[in-house]
């Protein structure tokens, strides 16, 4: 399982930053792609420039209904409408209808009989906590005011969770995810949280986007601690 980070507010050089979140989870039978960032073109652009193609893509899982994680959908489904979405239930009507029916005609070069047949996305509505595909759940969908989901993925280390922004507060997310086993490790935006020690027993804290003590993370867990960006890529 690899997973790699395509849109952020910091970027390696070569790479374009924006202000959201993106990041592919590669595993052996599937190709998720977790949020989508504030801008497409510059989602599509990164994605290029990593060798990443749209098409290998076949799950796409949206964390909350912010711009900054899915204003690149749109450009996104253009280049590649033959995905299943999964997004929390609470997005509103109007988003879900716009997301299932951005489709696009398919090659008709060589069949006639095809004509008329549209490709488009297929839509999950997530409640509870449950498994995507082997190896991958989600929280189900968090919080109060925001309603978030987080992905949990599994490996022989233990589970990795993938926050969007966390708005649901870490203590939350983390509870949800340890229903599947032990959490080793944690990558995203990880908000405001300052409940430190949830990170006490993690290996990897791979902070972006949102968060907004890297500083005093850093300073307790250096050997943990990861400040992340777009190009930063790692085997899980």
């Amino acid at each position: 399982m690899k997973l790699t980070v395509i849109y952020d507010n910091e970027a390696k050089k070569g790479l374009n930053r924006g202000w959201g979140f993106s990041c592919l989870i590669e595993t052996v039978a599937h190709n998720i792609l977790f949020d989508t960032g504030w801008d497409g073109h510059v989602l599509l652009a990164n994605m290029d420039k990593l060798g990443i193609s749209p098409k290998d893509i076949d799950t796409l899982v949206l964390s909350h209904q912010h711009w900054d994680h899915i204003g690149g959908v749109p450009t996104f489904l253009n280049m590649q409408p033959d995905v299943d979405v999964f997004i929390p239930a609470s997005f509103s009507p109007n988003l879900k209808r716009e997301i299932s029916t951005r489709g696009k005609q398919e090659d008709t070069s060589t069949s006639l009989s095809n004509m008329d047949s549209p490709m488009n996305p297929r839509l999950h509505d997530i409640k509870l906590p449950q498994e995507i595909c082997k190896g991958v759940y989600t929280t189900g969908e968090l919080g109060k005011e925001i309603r978030e989901q987080s992905l949990i993925l599994d490996s022989d280390k233990g589970l990795y969770v993938i926050t969007g922004c966390a708005h649901p507060g870490l203590p939350a997310i983390l509870d949800a995810a340890s229903s599947f086993g032990n959490v080793v490790g944690i990558v995203g935006g990880l908000h405001d949280s300052q409940d430190y020690g949830l990170f006490k027993c993690m290996h990897l804290i791979g902070a972006g986007h949102c968060t907004a003590h890297k500083k005093e993370i850093k300073m307790k867990y250096p050997d943990a601690f990861v400040d992340i960006f777009a190009g930063y890529s790692v085997e899980l």
